[in-house]
């Protein structure tokens, strides 16, 4: 059974790992957990209270595949908590990493984009975190993009991060086209 850890924090954009999430546990029967500051419940963009299964603290990476930070705008403030340690020793497991929208941001801090193709909602929400090298390397695009075990998207991309982390976990089957067109149909009618 693949394992997934996603970082949450007060006020994380719910909707932005919630396809992953989802599609992992009821889909392809992953242990899917959250971990949080402390282990504390937060609350989402949306107001919804989420109790998380452990601390930031206690994530164990010998025990998982897949670590995902969730969006939201704690991760632009001095209240952030410093994973920077945990996203690069992760990484340098070779687990698969992931980060969308602000949750980028902690990606380019621990060093994981200063190499590999990547996106986030702008290059300047990256190129404003210090220690954040992969200018370079930048994708200006809006959808995921999977490089070197790392996936990334702006907050607008849900279903293309969902696509390519699961393509990332060496997970291809028909059914994920059934759910990327499931989940991104408004997206292909006429205008």
């Amino acid at each position: 059974m693949k394992r997934a850890i996603t970082v949450i924090t007060d006020n994380f954009s719910d909707w932005e790992t919630a396809l992953i999430n989802s599609t992992c546990r009821g889909y392809y029967g992953f242990d899917v957990r959250f971990a949080a500051p402390q282990g504390a419940p937060v609350i989402s963009s949306s107001g919804m209270l989420v109790t998380p299964q452990l601390p930031i603290e206690a994530i164990l990476l010998d025990e998982i595949d897949l670590l995902i930070i969730c969006g939201g705008t704690a991760w632009q403030t001095e209240h952030a908590p410093n994973i920077s340690g945990l996203v690069a020793d992760a990484h340098r497991k070779n687990i698969v990493v992931a980060g969308i929208c602000d949750g980028t941001r902690v990606l380019a801090q621990a060093g994981v984009l200063d190499n590999c193709r990547h996106t986030s909602n702008s290059a300047e929400n990256l190129s404003s975190v210090s220690g954040y090298r992969g200018a370079a390397c930048y994708q200006d695009v809006p959808y995921a993009v999977a490089d070197q075990r790392v996936v990334t998207a702006p907050g607008s991309a849900p279903v293309s991060f969902m696509t390519e982390i699961l393509a990332m976990l060496g997970i291809s089957d028909s059914n994920i086209q059934a759910y990327q067109a499931m989940h991104a149909a408004e997206h292909s009618k006429p205008a």
